[in-house]
């Protein structure tokens, strides 16, 4: 597009307003055609009108090119037709035609082609028309002004956007609600909030804008539903349906039922129970709270619900298990869009009907990327990671971070971490963009190979991410660090996320505890309550495994009374096996029997191998047959029962029942897994098993350490009875 060059210095806003008149008088005489055409043109114009509106942009571009004489508003009207069925690229060349032929620009022409600019993102064609706006001083007119600050904001140029607002807010009061977009859009609430503050006046469009923004923002349902508060308290204003759509999908995500429920009342109140948006938020709002036969309620009394609130339906059904319901609800359903068959293809395999998941995948009318994702995933988890692999070619041509991610995650899963490894590479090499998931099971992959340098270099890349401070990934990088023996990265990884959550915290607490560092990990406990962070289950489990590390019995034993009384927190078998163990290792036999006597939940054979280790560890055979019968009443093949027991006898030399335990062993055909070492090489960990021949540099390996064992066994013997004489001599002058 021809037209001048951009405005680079601060702008001279009232330089123009002298002329203003005396241009405008002038655009008036140039753009009317004379009164002897002016019945031609209109009608003409009126037609382009027409077309455009029903869509024949052909038939409105022919009668517009057929046009003996035009004026501004037939290239406007032509203009504003291409830019409303998103013909951008068609617009532009328009107005690029319209300024070289010298026809004069207005507010119209101006308005339509940066909201074009806006619309497509052509930053740099706006900042052109910018320049142009400023040298014909429309800037101060109040469509043209408020199309300034669309495109900026829309371009998230917000700082130009702010210039714009700064310069002409007082003179355009439409500018106020479209500053508070802009900041919006670009998720600059602290500014947002500042332009609502400053605001002449609060509509329910600035209340909405404002409600909306912090709704869709990880902890900022808190603040919206304290704004709506603010709002009912001005008579003046009254909430619409986006108002109620914010703040029901906010209190959902809350989980604040009895707020939702006074919501809804005042939907109903308000005649808005049969809008689409609302009637959908208000069937999430009840899925989140898992109010489930309300949110089906809400669903039956809709006349005409639209896929969108059937599909929420049946992904609330889905979460909350009742797979049964949400499958007679998507049977039903007279259309399906992909998304109907992608939430019951996920329904299914949550439900562990792997087949039906598969069936329904074949019966799409058209697979989507979503649905290709989603059975990527289905297969990885059931085993299938060959026909996970199969679908991953398919989908890859798209070159989409969630499917990179599933064949990634896939092959972890599957235990195949080198694929997965390899996989980021090919991933990197295309430039193709990495989320938290792809760090988080990268970071799982190492820990799983205990491949420190891989992890070191995949923490390199995350350092170049916006990813560094977040929570997910932070605590996965923890994870990898501990479980790869790195305790000091491991810290230094915690201090690196912004605001750390339980789950950080667990992780590192975790971390001290699985290397023997118990009060450590006790001390990093009471540094997260001082936070006012509350434990978890998984908080507990750490805390109580650093215990038996240490042998603090008083201790473990208070906090596992803790967990219950303070945090409202049931004991699991993990908990109880921690404790068991505590109480054993520390001889408190009687106790830790007692502990497992009067357990909630039944144990299993874990928990009764832990005690029976102990009472191997003590050589209390009478507490320890009682447990063995239980052991083996609960799993007959337990060939950890058979080892302690066989091992105790020996030590009391009762060798009849050694060897009765030794045969049961042998009719088990147990075979000790070998001790194995390793070592990271070239990014890459290697595996050595005793007499080991599977390795593909087993000959090298074996050779050399023939070598160095021959050149072991030829140094020279020192004489020790004469080298002792020797020393004895040096000493004593």
């Amino acid at each position: 597009m021809i037209i001048s060059p951009l405005f680079t210095g601060p702008w001279k806003h009232h330089r123009w307003k002298g002329s203003l008149r005396f241009f405008s008088n002038i655009c008036y005489y140039r753009n009317n055609a004379p009164p002897s055409k002016s019945n031609v043109v209109v009608s003409t114009n009126k037609a382009i009108t027409e077309q455009m509106k029903e869509g024949s942009i052909e038939q409105a571009r022919k009668l517009f090119d057929e046009m003996p004489e035009r004026t501004v508003v037939s290239w406007n009207t032509t203009i504003s037709g291409y830019s409303e069925w998103g013909k951008f690229t068609e617009a532009l060349k328009l107005v690029s035609l319209m300024h070289g032929s010298y026809m004069e620009l207005n507010e119209s022409t101006f308005s339509s082609v940066l909201s074009v600019c806006a619309r497509s993102q052509s930053l740099s064609r706006g900042k052109q028309v910018h320049g142009l706006v400023l040298k014909s001083g429309y800037q101060s007119f109040r469509f043209v002004g408020s199309a300034l600050l669309y495109l900026y904001s829309t371009c998230c140029e917000i700082e130009d956007a702010r210039m714009v607002f700064d310069v002409l807010h007082q003179e355009n009061e439409l500018l106020w609600s479209l500053m508070l977009a802009g900041y919006v859009q670009c998720n600059l609430l602290t500014d947002a909030f500042e332009i609502f503050r400053k605001m002449p006046t609060h509509d329910v469009v600035a209340w909405t804008t404002l409600i909306s923004g912090y709704s869709k923002v990880e902890g900022g349902c808190h603040k919206a539903l304290e704004l709506f508060r603010s709002m009912r308290e001005d008579d003046n204003v009254v909430p619409n349906e986006f108002t109620l759509d914010s703040v029901l999908r906010a209190s959902g995500r809350l989980g604040s039922l009895c707020e939702g429920r006074a919501l809804h009342g005042l939907v109903v109140k308000l005649g808005f129970e049969w809008d689409n948006s609302v009637s959908g938020a208000l069937v999430d709002f009840y899925c989140n709270c898992e109010v489930l036969d309300d949110a089906m309620l809400v669903y039956s009394a809709l006349v005409n619900p639209s896929l969108n609130d059937s599909n929420l339906l049946i992904g609330g059904l889905i979460k909350a298990g009742r797979i049964g319901v949400a499958r007679s609800l998507f049977n039903g359903l007279i259309k399906r869009d992909p998304a109907s068959y992608s939430l019951m293809i996920k329904g299914y395999a949550m439900s562990g009907l792997v087949e039906e998941s598969k069936q329904l995948f074949l019966e799409m009318p058209e697979r989507t990327l979503i649905s290709l994702n989603t059975m990527i995933t289905v297969y990885s988890r059931n085993g299938g990671i060959d026909k996970a692999v199969e679908l991953f070619e398919e989908a890859k041509v798209k070159e989409n971070s969630v499917t990179w991610n599933s064949m990634i995650s896939g092959y972890t899963q599957n235990d195949q971490h080198e694929s997965a490894l390899k996989l980021y590479t090919t991933m990197r090499r295309l430039a193709i963009s990495q989320t938290r998931s792809t760090f988080a099971v990268l970071f799982h992959a190492c820990s799983c190979l205990g491949s420190l340098q891989q992890g070191k270099l995949i923490h390199a890349d995350l350092i170049k991410t916006p990813f560094g401070f977040n929570n997910y990934v932070g605590t996965a990088l923890v994870d990898m660090y501990s479980k790869c023996g790195s305790l000091g990265d491991a810290q230094a990884s915690f201090h690196s996320i912004a605001f750390p959550n339980v789950a950080a915290w667990t992780a590192l607490i975790n971390g001290y505890a699985h290397h023997g560092l118990g009060s450590e990990a006790l001390k990093c406990f009471h540094q997260m309550l001082d936070e006012g962070i509350d434990p978890n289950s998984a908080t507990f489990v750490g805390v109580l495994l650093a215990c038996t590390r240490v042998g603090l019995v008083g201790e473990g034993t208070r906090l596992f009374h803790v967990m219950q009384e303070q945090y409202g927190i049931t004991p699991t078998l993990e908990h109880y096996t921690c404790l068991v163990d505590l109480l054993g290792r520390s001889g408190h036999l009687h106790e830790a029997e007692k502990l497992v006597n009067r357990m909630h939940i039944e144990p299993d054979s874990i928990i009764f191998v832990a005690l029976l280790n102990a009472c191997w560890f003590w050589m209390d055979v009478e507490i320890g047959e009682r447990v063995a019968e239980k052991l083996f009443s609960l799993d007959p093949k337990s060939t950890s029962g058979c080892v302690i027991m066989s091992n105790m006898y020996a030590g009391f030399g009762r060798w009849l029942q050694k060897m009765r335990a030794r045969k049961v062993l042998r009719n088990l055909q147990y075979k000790k897994d070998p001790g194995y070492s390793w070592i990271e090489l070239n990014n890459k960990v290697q595996f050595f098993y005793v007499d080991d021949r599977t390795h593909h540099f087993c000959d090298i390996i074996y050779s050399t350490l023939e070598n160095l064992t021959a050149n072991v066994n030829s140094e020279i013997n020192f004489d020790c009875t004469s080298s002792r004489l020797y020393w004895e001599r040096e000493l004593l002058s």
